[in-house]
């Protein structure tokens, strides 16, 4: 594992608070950090350094993205489960050949999308399977964002890259949070948009996806939204769901509280979801409802129960495959 900002905040903190797991090393080639927050950890200069090591069953490849693939082939030759950060890859001929080696090597690959627990993906979902809003008619997620300025890493911002831009980047959140709830589309359209100056790669995106029954999906984000509107938006026969992008496990994380802190992934008064249900009256009803914890330690349990009972894990090898499709056209 990296200690950059993806191990110090999404990966570190669960991986020495959830008993499945002892963190023993990172692989830190310029400073030194992770001693600082975790005195019994091990810091490696190289990749192969940690490959070497037969203690180590999981590694976590959370390097830039256009390294996924060649980092996690060379820790699967190791002998090693790889859990991995999304993008999986940059094409699905990658992916399956990735997948493919965990499968000969009679070990496990497991793609990192902690957004399946955020707190308003968690009430969304649950609102949708509760039947209250009847048939579906529409669904909406948005990730906004405001950041004019080209961001420090290149990775994401050059286009020689692989995997690159904002598609890569957020893209495969919203993506697999409506593979999660709906599976596969029957078809889809994609809109990419560059709009901040000196931008090589795309900074907005819009998907199209349509499922049967007439269900249409619409992701989007952007990098120019100044005004961010809910991040959850569910139209049905019966009723309407709204709910903003509130999840605050980032943030408690990236602030030094621990998962195991009882405030962790409460979000705040005032972020309650809005569900709006038309009676047989015609007469509105208005329900705010608390969302639940969020909890990304969900998925580091279902990391753990796929190693150590060989459960299945709940993002598959179909899901990301789908994803991929999106992702690349």
């Amino acid at each position: 594992m990296a200690y950059g900002m993806s191990g110090r905040i999404f990966h570190a903190p669960f991986l020495t608070t959830n008993p499945g797991f002892r963190l023993k090393a990172v692989v830190e080639r310029h400073e030194k950090k992770a001693k600082a927050r975790y005195p019994d950890i091990i810091s490696l200069n190289s990749i192969d350094e940690l490959l070497a090591d037969d203690e180590i069953e999981l590694v976590v490849v959370n390097t830039p993205n256009n390294t996924h693939f060649d980092l996690t082939m060379r820790a699967l030759n190791a002998g090693k489960h790889v859990l991995l950060e999304k993008p999986a890859a940059a094409t699905g001929a990658e992916v399956k050949a990735m997948f493919d080696l965990a499968r000969e090597k009679n070990l496990h690959l497991l793609i990192y999308q902690n957004r399946r627990w955020d707190s308003g993906f968690l009430q969304t979902k649950e609102i949708i399977e509760s039947g209250r809003l009847g048939e579906l008619i529409e669904v909406h997620m948005r990730m906004d964002r405001y950041k004019a300025a080209i961001g420090v890493k290149s990775f994401k911002e050059k286009k020689a890259n692989a995997a690159n831009g904002l598609v890569y980047d957020l893209g495969p959140h919203l993506i697999d949070n409506i593979i999660a709830l709906f599976g596969r589309p029957l078809e889809f359209y994609k809109t990419t948009g560059i709009y901040r100056e000196g931008s090589e790669v795309p900074d907005y995106f819009n998907y199209h996806l349509k499922y049967p029954n007439q269900l249409n999906v619409y992701l989007t984000s952007g990098l120019l939204i100044a005004e961010h509107l809910p991040g959850f938006v569910v139209h049905g026969t019966l009723g309407s769901f709204v709910k903003g992008r509130d999840d605050v496990q980032e943030a408690q994380l990236d602030a030094g509280m621990l998962p195991t802190d009882p405030a962790y992934g409460i979000e705040p008064e005032g972020c309650d979801g809005k569900l709006v249900i038309i009676g047989l009256d015609n007469q509105k009803t208005i329900e705010y409802l608390r969302p639940p914890k969020g909890d990304y330690n969900g998925l580091f349990t279902a990391v753990y129960h796929t190693i150590r009972d060989n459960a299945l894990y709940p993002v598959t090898e179909e899901h990301i495959a789908w994803q991929l499709e999106l992702l690349e056209k």
